[in-house]
């Protein structure tokens, strides 16, 4: 049973970050990834409000298992940053590049810790 609430959330959270990422991506004229940008920060939003409720006690392991380890595991994509990153170096793009690497880590924590502050303002 574990795995099908795993299975559902990621056929939930791939598409959700391709259609994401080109949605966001097709509003910038910048050699920045927004998109993927935006699927990270909002995954670790997420799974920082998931990770709250279920220390508070208003979400359980199934739930646990259907966003965070499914959704969020779909829709967030390290593999995606790295290889964005290294892309604007290669083109020559080192301050975007720096940028990226830099923004993505502090605003997917500080999205985290906001996800967890939300979840104990709400279920405190």
């Amino acid at each position: 049973m574990n795995w099908l609430l795993v299975v559902v959330g990621a056929m939930v959270g791939a598409p959700l970050r391709y259609l994401t990422d080109r949605a966001v991506q097709a509003r910038h004229d910048s050699l920045f990834p927004w998109g993927t940008f935006v699927v990270n920060v909002t995954g670790s939003l997420i799974l920082g409000l998931l990770t709250g409720a279920v220390s508070a006690g208003a979400a359980g392991p199934h739930l646990q298992l259907l966003i965070g380890t499914g959704l969020c595991g779909a829709l967030t994509t390290y593999s995606t940053f790295s290889y964005e990153t290294l892309r604007l170096t290669e083109a020559g793009a080192g301050l975007y590049a720096a940028a990226n690497a830099v923004a993505s880590v502090a605003a997917g924590l500080a999205a985290a810790f906001a996800g967890v502050s939300l979840a104990d303002a709400l279920w405190a």
